[in-house]
Formats: C-alpha cells, sequence, structure tokens
C-alpha cells in the first residue's frame, strides 16, 4: 500500500472539504474592520496602514483579476483568495499531522498495516477538520484580511522543517531550511506571526542533530531560537532599515547628495558584505556560517517585498498611509510609531505620577534638499514604577476598570503580584483562555466579552457551566436565539487533551515542540501584547496559531483513545472505531454548531452602510468620519466601486498628520482638493502639533479667520513661551463666530431660497476643547475657507467631542449630518435637529439596508450597525410627523417592516422596537404599538431574569448596565402604555417592572458592577 499516495490524496480531500466549507460561507463583498482598507489598497496597489502588509496586497490584487472587470465582484474574489489559503493552511496542517503521527508507529521491517494507515490518515483528517471548524479561523477564512494568508504561511514553514527533519542525513537536505528562511521573509510582507514558530523550528532541528539531548543543551536551543527570533525581529527587519536611513542622513545632509544616495550605498554594503561572507564561508568550509548566512540573504529577499510599499508612496495615491517615501518615514512606518509604545518589563502602573519628560533621540522628517529636524522622542519619567507592568494605562475608562475588576480602591499602587493578578485574570483569562474554549468547548452567543454574563464559553454541559457562570436555568434570547451559540460538550477539548498527554508519553520531544508552537503563538502573544481592557473588538484572530498547535494534539486524541480505549480488540477495527469517534467529537460537532454563525453567504451590512454613508451628502461634499467602521468601507466603495468618487472623505483620526492634510490637498477621484490654506511649512511634523487655550479674557466671539491667523502666525508677538525655551501658537479664546452671508448661502444651495429666513447672520459657538491639534487646525482651515461652496458632514458615528462645539449647527440627512448656518432652536434637542425632507428622500429612495432582515448571520458589527439603521428609521418617522406628513411616515413604517429583522440583536435594538412604538401611538396604530411593546418587554424580562439569576447565584451584582437601561425603559413603557390609555397593557408592564425592580432592589448599592 502506497503511503505517500494516500496521504497526498487524503490531505487534499481535507482541502476539498475546507474550500467548500470557506467558499459557502464567505462574505459576498466587504466586511466590517481592516478589509475594506485591504481590498480597496489591493486593487489599486496602495499603501495600507503600519507596519505594511504588501505582499498580501499583491497575492489579493492577483485574485482580483478574476472578476473580469466587475468591480462588484472584486471584493468577492479577493475573499475566494483568503478562503482559498486558510484551505491551503488545512492542507498543511493534515501533512504535518501525519508526518509527526508516522514517527509514532514502531518501525519493522515490513510496510505499514492497514491499522496503522487508518490511525495516521484519521489522526490528520481529525485534527486538520477540527482546525476547519474551529470558530477563530473559520471566521478570517471568510475575509480579506492577513491572518488566513498568514496562517498558511505558519504551516508551510511548519511542514517544512518536517520535511527537512525527515531527510536531515541526506546530502543537500540543508535546503529545506533554506526554503522555510525564505517562506518566512516572505510573510513578513504579510504578518510578523510567522516568525514565532522560530524557537520551534530551533528544537526539531537541536533533536536530530543531537543524539542525546541535554538539559543543559535543551535550555541553550531555548535561547538560541529566542536570539534568532530577537534577530530577525528587530537586526533585520527594523535594524536594516535604520542604518540604511541613517547612511542616509549622512550622504544627503554631510555630503550634499540627493535623497536615497545613502540607502543605496548601504544597499551595496550590504550585498557586498553577504558575498564576501558566503564566499568566505564556503572557502573555509564553514558549513554552519554558510547556512546562517544563506538564510540571512534569503529572509531579506523575502522582506523585499517591502519595496512595493515606497514604490508605490511615490506614486501618491489616495490611500497613503504615513506616506512611506523616503527613508525616515519608512523606518517609522515599520516601527508603527504611530501607534505608541508599551512597557514590557519595567514601567508604570496606571497610577504613577509623571515628573518630567526625558529627551531622546532626534524624529526626521523629509524636507526640501536635507533631513530636517521635527523634534525628540520623548518619554515621561515617573515617580513610582514596578517591574512587570500589566495595568499601565492612565486613560481615566481604562483606570475604572482596572479599579472595578482588581477591587481596587484609589489609594492602592499595584505591585508585582497584583499586576500578575491581573495578567491571569484579564490578559489570559478573558483574552486568550475564553478565546481558546470558544473554539474548543463552546460559545455562550457573539456579543463582544464583558464581566463574566456575555460573550463567554458555555459547554452545554449545565453543571459545569452553572459552577463557572452561575446559574443558567433560564437563558435569555441573546443567547439561545443567538447564532453563535454553541455547545461542544468540551469533546473537542477533551480528545486534545488526551493526544497532548499521550503524545508526550510517547514521543517527548515532538510533544515539546509542539507545545512550543501551542505557547508562543498564544501565551507568548499575550505576554508581549500586554493588552489593555475595553479592546474594540475581539482579538481571538491573534491566537490562531495557538488554536493550530491544539488541532494537531486532537488529531493524536485517535490514537490515544484506540490505546487507552479499544487496545483489546483488533487494531485496524480499534482505529477505524477511534477516528470515527474523534471525528464525530470534534470536527463534526464543531462544523454543525458552528456553520450558522459562519455563513456570511447573505451579508450585506459593510457594503450597503457605506454607500448609505456616501448617499447621505449632497454632491461634492465633505465628510468628516471618525472610526475603522466608518471610514474603511467607505474607502473601498468608493476605490473599488466607484460610488460617489465626488464625496471627499476625511478620517478625523488620521487629520493630526502632516501627510494625510498632504493627500488632503490634492486632487482624488472626482473631488476637487479641500480648501486649505495652510502652506506645508505651518503643519509639518513637529510643526504645530498641538496648541494649547490661554485665556486672554477677550469678550464676546472672534471671527474663525481671525483665529486662523492667530495660530498660523509666526510672530513672536502670537506666540506663548513653554518650559523649553520655545514659543508656540495658542488659543486666545473658545467663543468662536463665523459671520454669514445669506446670499452666499442660498446661491450655493446650501438652504433653500424658501427657507432663507432661517439663515442665521453670524454663527456662534464654543470650541470644547483646551487645545487644537494639527488635524482641528486643519478643519478650522476649511471652515473659514469653504464659503458654503461645499456641503460639510459629520459621520452619524463621530463622537461628539469631533464637532469642535459646532453641535447646534449638525442636521441629520441620514447617516451624516450636515453643517447648515440656521439659527439656533433653543427648544430642540441634538436628535430633533433634522432636514426632514432630503432625509425621508435618502432613505426611502437611496439606501440599502444589508439584507439585515433575511442574512443567514449577522457578524457582532453588523447586528450593532441595526441600532444605526433603527435610530435612522425613528429620527425620519418623528420628522416627519412633526412637520405633519402623516402618510409619508407611514410609508417609512412599512418600509420598516419590510427591511428590518424581526428579533432582537440586543439592548440597543430593543430600544429601537420601543421608539418605534411611541410613533405608532401617535399614528394611531395603537394595535401594533402594543404588540411591539409586549415584544420589547418581554425581551427585558427574559434578559434580566438571567442576570438575576446570575446575580443571585455569585452573590453579586452582574450586568449592571443592561440591568438599569431594562429596567429604565420598562418604566418607561409603563408610562407611555399609561399616557396613551392602554390600560391592561399598563398594567402588564407594571407587573413585570416591579417584580424584576424586586428582584435586583438588594444590589442597587452595591458596588463595583459587572
Amino acid at each position: 500500500m502506497n503511503y505517500s499516495k494516500i496521504n497526498n490524496i487524503t490531505g487534499w480531500l481535507c482541502f476539498i472539504i475546507a474550500s467548500f466549507t470557506y467558499i459557502l460561507t464567505l462574505e459576498p463583498s466587504v466586511s466590517f474592520w481592516d478589509c475594506g482598507e485591504f481590498i480597496a489598497s489591493a486593487f489599486k496597489m496602495q499603501v495600507v496602514h503600519q507596519p505594511g502588509a504588501p505582499l498580501f496586497l499583491m497575492i489579493q490584487r492577483f485574485f482580483s483579476i478574476f472578476a473580469f472587470g466587475d468591480t462588484q465582484k472584486i471584493a468577492y474574489f479577493m475573499n475566494i483568495g483568503s478562503a482559498m489559503a486558510s484551505a491551503a493552511t488545512i492542507l498543511f496542517l493534515f501533512w504535518t499531522i501525519t508526518a509527526l503521527a508516522k514517527k509514532m508507529i514502531p518501525k519493522r521491517n515490513e510496510d505499514l498495516t492497514l491499522g496503522d494507515m487508518v490511525m495516521i490518515m484519521g489522526a490528520g483528517a481529525v485534527g486538520a477538520l477540527a482546525y476547519t471548524f474551529s470558530d477563530s479561523f473559520w471566521f478570517s477564512a471568510v475575509e480579506s484580511e492577513v491572518y488566513a494568508l498568514s496562517s498558511l504561511f505558519t504551516a508551510i514553514v511548519f511542514w517544512g522543517i518536517l520535511k527537512w527533519e525527515a531527510v536531515a542525513d541526506e546530502p543537500r537536505a540543508d535546503r529545506w531550511l533554506l526554503f522555510i528562511a525564505y517562506i518566512m521573509g516572505l510573510s513578513i510582507g504579510i504578518h510578523l506571526l510567522n516568525l514565532l514558530t522560530i524557537p520551534a523550528i530551533a528544537f526539531v532541528y537541536y533533536f536530530k542533530k543531537e543524539k542525546n539531548p541535554t538539559n543543559m543543551g535543551v535550555f541553550k536551543t531555548f535561547a538560541v531560537g529566542i536570539l534568532i527570533l530577537a534577530f530577525v525581529q528587530y537586526g533585520i527587519i527594523q535594524y536594516v532599515v535604520s542604518f540604511g536611513a541613517y547612511f542616509d542622513l549622512f550622504f544627503v545632509n554631510t555630503l550634499g547628495m540627493g535623497f536615497g544616495t545613502g540607502v543605496i550605498f548601504f544597499a551595496i554594503l550590504l550585498i557586498a558584505g553577504f558575498v564576501w561572507g558566503i564566499r568566505y564561508s564556503i572557502k573555509t568550509q564553514h558549513k554552519i556560517l554558510n547556512l546562517a548566512l544563506l538564510s540571512t540573504v534569503l529572509i531579506v529577499f523575502g522582506y523585499c517585498s517591502f519595496a512595493m510599499i515606497i514604490i508605490r508612496a511615490k506614486a501618491n495615491p489616495n490611500l497613503n498611509n504615513s506616506n512611506p517615501d523616503n527613508a525616515f518615514s519608512f523606518l517609522s512606518y515599520l516601527n508603527r510609531e504611530q501607534y505608541g509604545d508599551r512597557p514590557l518589563l519595567f514601567g508604570p502602573n496606571y497610577n504613577s505620577e509623571k515628573v518630567s519628560l526625558k529627551e531622546g533621540k532626534n524624529i526626521y522628517r523629509k524636507g526640501d534638499t536635507k533631513y530636517e529636524v521635527a523634534g525628540k522622542k520623548t518619554d515621561y519619567e515617573y515617580d513610582r514604577t514596578t517591574p512587570f507592568p500589566r495595568m499601565y494605562s492612565d486613560e481615566q475608562r481604562h483606570v475604572n476598570e482596572y479599579k472595578s475588576l482588581m477591587g481596587f480602591d484609589d489609594s492602592h499602587f499595584p505591585g508585582l503580584i497584583d499586576n500578575i493578578n491581573y495578567l491571569f485574570k484579564y490578559q489570559i483569562g478573558n483574552m486568550y483562555m475564553r478565546y481558546f474554549m470558544w473554539n474548543f468547548v463552546g460559545r455562550q452567543n457573539d456579543d463582544q466579552g464583558a464581566g463574566i454574563y456575555q460573550g463567554q464559553f458555555l459547554s452545554g454541559v449545565k453543571p459545569i457551566d452553572a459552577m463557572m457562570l452561575g446559574d443558567q436555568s433560564h437563558l435569555p434570547p441573546s443567547i439561545v436565539d443567538n447564532k453563535a451559540y454553541n455547545r461542544f460538550f468540551f469533546l473537542p477539548l477533551i480528545i486534545g487533551l488526551m493526544g497532548a498527554i499521550w503524545h508526550f508519553k510517547r514521543n517527548q520531544k515532538d510533544a515539546g515542540i509542539v507545545g512550543l508552537l501551542f505557547f508562543f503563538t498564544g501565551l507568548a502573544i499575550v505576554l508581549y501584547l500586554n493588552q489593555k481592557p475595553l479592546e474594540p473588538r475581539e482579538r481571538d484572530y491573534a491566537y490562531a496559531g495557538s488554536f493550530y498547535a491544539f488541532a494537531i494534539w486532537i488529531g493524536f486524541g485517535v490514537f490515544a483513545i484506540r490505546d487507552w480505549v479499544f487496545n483489546k480488540i483488533n487494531a485496524q477495527n480499534g482505529a477505524i472505531i477511534a477516528t470515527v469517534i474523534c471525528l464525530l467529537g470534534a470536527p463534526v460537532i464543531m462544523g454543525a454548531q458552528g456553520w450558522d454563525d459562519h455563513d456570511r453567504s447573505s451579508k450585506m451590512v459593510a457594503h450597503d452602510i457605506a454607500v448609505d454613508y456616501l448617499e447621505s451628502c449632497a454632491p461634492n461634499a465633505i465628510l468628516f468620519t471618525y472610526g475603522d467602521n466608518d471610514t474603511y468601507p467607505l474607502w473601498y466603495i468608493q476605490e473599488v466601486e466607484n460610488v460617489r468618487p465626488d464625496v471627499r472623505l476625511v478620517n478625523l483620526s488620521l487629520f493630526d498628520t502632516d501627510w494625510y492634510i498632504d493627500g488632503m490637498k490634492r486632487k482624488q477621484n472626482e473631488s476637487e482638493p479641500l480648501p486649505i490654506s495652510m502652506k506645508p511649512s505651518q503643519y509639518v511634523q513637529g510643526v504645530r502639533d498641538v496648541m494649547y487655550y490661554q485665556d486672554y479674557k477677550i469678550a464676546g466671539s472672534v471671527e474663525l479667520k481671525n483665529i486662523l491667523d492667530v495660530l498660523l502666525s509666526d510672530d513672536d508677538a502670537d506666540k506663548i513661551p513653554l518650559q523649553n525655551g520655545t514659543k508656540e501658537n495658542f488659543i486666545p479664546t473658545k467663543n468662536f463666530k463665523m459671520t454669514i452671508n445669506p446670499e452666499e448661502v442660498v446661491k450655493t444651495g446650501t438652504v433653500s431660497a424658501a427657507d432663507s429666513a432661517r439663515i442665521t447672520p453670524v454663527m456662534q459657538w464654543t470650541f470644547n476643547k483646551g487645545y487644537v491639534t494639527k488635524g482641528t487646525l486643519a478643519m478650522l482651515d476649511i471652515l473659514a475657507n469653504n464659503n458654503w461652496k461645499r456641503p460639510i458632514y459629520f459621520a452619524s458615528t463621530v463622537p461628539s467631542d469631533q464637532f469642535n462645539g459646532l453641535d447646534n449647527y449638525l442636521y441629520t440627512e441620514g447617516l451624516a449630518m450636515r453643517l447648515l448656518p440656521l439659527k439656533i432652536d433653543t427648544a430642540a434637542s441634538r436628535n430633533e435637529l433634522v432636514n426632514t425632507d432630503v432625509l425621508y428622500r435618502n432613505m426611502y429612495t437611496k439606501f440599502k439596508w444589508g439584507n439585515v432582515k433575511e442574512a443567514k448571520y449577522l457578524d457582532p458589527q453588523s447586528s450593532d450597525d441595526i441600532s444605526i439603521f433603527n435610530n435612522i428609521f425613528n429620527t425620519t418617522i418623528s420628522g416627519l410627523i412633526k412637520e405633519g406628513k402623516v402618510e409619508d411616515a407611514k410609508k417609512v413604517v412599512t418600509r420598516y417592516f419590510e427591511v428590518m429583522p424581526d428579533k432582537f440583536y440586543g439592548m440597543r435594538s430593543m430600544m429601537g422596537t420601543y421608539f418605534l412604538a411611541e410613533n405608532l401611538y401617535t399614528l394611531g396604530d395603537a394595535q401594533l404599538a402594543n404588540t411591539l411593546m409586549s415584544k420589547s418587554a418581554d425581551y427585558i424580562q427574559k434578559e434580566l431574569t438571567y442576570l438575576a439569576d446570575v446575580s443571585q447565584s455569585r452573590g453579586r451584582f452582574i450586568g449592571g448596565q443592561n440591568v438599569q437601561l431594562g429596567l429604565q425603559f420598562l418604566n418607561q413603557m409603563v408610562k407611555t402604555a399609561t399616557e396613551q390609555k392602554q390600560t391592561k397593557l399598563a398594567q402588564q408592564l407594571a407587573q413585570q417592572f416591579q417584580g424584576l425592580e424586586a428582584r435586583f432592589s438588594p444590589y442597587f448599592a452595591q458596588q463595583p458592577q459587572e
């Protein structure tokens, strides 16, 4: 029986199963988070956020070719690229497991028996298919993100070292090591996770070369593995570029040569050094030196995919993050400097006091003919520090979370033990073990994990679930109606643990290598990331490599069950039975439970909401956005599908950088340059980064253009001295105004002639911050010089502090609010500032709704966006009712029930239904309003009953925010029903409210809440 042939056929069969799984469940268009940026950048070869992923972009660009010019299919085929990379990962995982498993078969003179073959192939199939259907890997497999391709390169590297091990004693076997080095170099152009396989690879090499390994040898090998990892991470990825940058600094600033000459000289020097070293190693027959040098060269070759970043940055594409077109901006780009640093071994706690500022190296920027000093790197010095700081963020919301989670009072200064406790309680417990259990035990729901009552694991074994999470006898709709309510009954975990124990008993070396891979791609990442609480999204994708390693042990569960349970029966039959049991206990149950919450084949939310944002804007508009999910999908829809290319998107999170302002001053697509009057020298890096408020007691409001003149002035009289001896511009008042020319406003179509009486002669507002950043300065520049020629909008998801005090002049016209110079309506709340006619026209005739009613599954971000849709419906209906347009309001209600889902996706979507019920009472449809009120109240009843049960069983208040929100709305429903003379409903709601209030009243005075 040909082992190689069966191994290949079975591996490819697993590949086919994975391919069909991912293709059938992948998202048909753009997804949320980074996917929109990646697709747009891959399509036009642009520059993504730091530290870049050039090889990923080039590979995805290849897959876009299969769209054959259909721009609406570009995202689909790039998603196909991720699906195929993920399926290939499964293929290499299968071959990795079978390579390890074959070593477990006792060596005999004869060929493998049928029983042996079944054992090996069964182990490979069980482990590979378990990983196929694992939650975290499956999620990344169906969208255009770097993690699918990164996983493939990790799988190839680990498979490659086993191929080397199998032929290590043969001539030219080291070609496999060189292959691994090149793949590793290429992987840098995708994601750095691949480098974490290096320590495991070092041990494979050591155990193969050393016939009698020792404890000291093991320790040295571990140290060497870490050193190689550090050499690649810092020596190659960072310091090679750093040396090139400082060579360029010398050649340009000292020798007076052109930009880039120093880099070229350094590259020639580096190449010459490698050539000499390789020739020397050959001449002296120094095999290890030769292998090290060739491996380094191949890693550098693979790393050269980053040349694409510099080449494309010089072309000034629309998306050109950090503009890394020179040595120093490229170095900053690679070092992720815009994201800041975090302490690892020593540093402050959240309540350490800053006592001084320590200056470090110069920060260089590219000038006209030389590199200029943009400032110095600075680090704070603190009054108290601690070893191993885990609770280091002084951001107030993080401080509150630290104290709440750990039970600290205001005076407590956390020590080493406290930080270690936080590591285990939050960083490992919540941000790793919770994800690990999702994948191999089961999952409560896909809500963002907070406290212990949502987003947790749930096995389906009720006594254990109750012991871990509290009373689970009345599971609420947020769990049982959630597609991510997956119960694996601990079976994949048990099989994996059995496989790991069996593996360690039979072959400690190989098991230790898998364990090392498990550790470095899991817990080591936890230690390195040093995550703060309140992450904006779940981070399980970062640990998929660790789950990959555990899947190997799930495969070895076949061996464990055969040897420990069925060792008395025929070996062949035992192998078959063990394989079937493990298939049912891991991949089958994981696939069956997980299919419905990974099937994104009918979801279009990210695509459609991007269209809606843009269609909310008048022609040639300027739209200010802020976060990833109100920016990246919009980049995609403009750059790829060419929807509303006239709208200029301005991401306020990036607007504080000179390179981004530069881009805004250029034409992009069909959008003309923004009206920014500032010269590059006035906002270049290191100039006007922050300008503080200094109250000059100026009476009344000051014209915005005069404020701008002060902020942009180079006259020392318009600056204040700083402690370091320099002078900086400042804001002398927070009271701003803009004088309005009504004729100009009407002429540009900003306000219709019919509404000209509503135009205010002077817009007055109070600036809402104590400082002006570069981005705020640019926004004020636009306001001062736009002269109402281009409509200005803020996305509805922009935080209100980013309005800079303009709140009273922002009118909702869809998913964006338009700046309008209308007289302030002191009686209207922020939510009541609505341009009703435009809003109605946009939402009724232009908006798309992401197929949220029919979609098989909505991921957490998509289900959150249902609340945005709810808000826009209720705002439109309320506005139409207020203006007496009852029939139009009824049309919008009808449209609501046509496109919006019937089920609730959490408390926020319940709130939207309640507000709709209020509007229905006003429209005279009391019967439907009563139905919605009862439905909302029943939802609150079930959710809060569960939280009351958990609180009682845990002996503390759980889910306080949802409890207070639920009771608040239930109480409001009682009042609304009473006002509407719905006596029976009011009594029913009052009874529900009183019952729930009684259950929670003992806890209301308790702190903290979870």
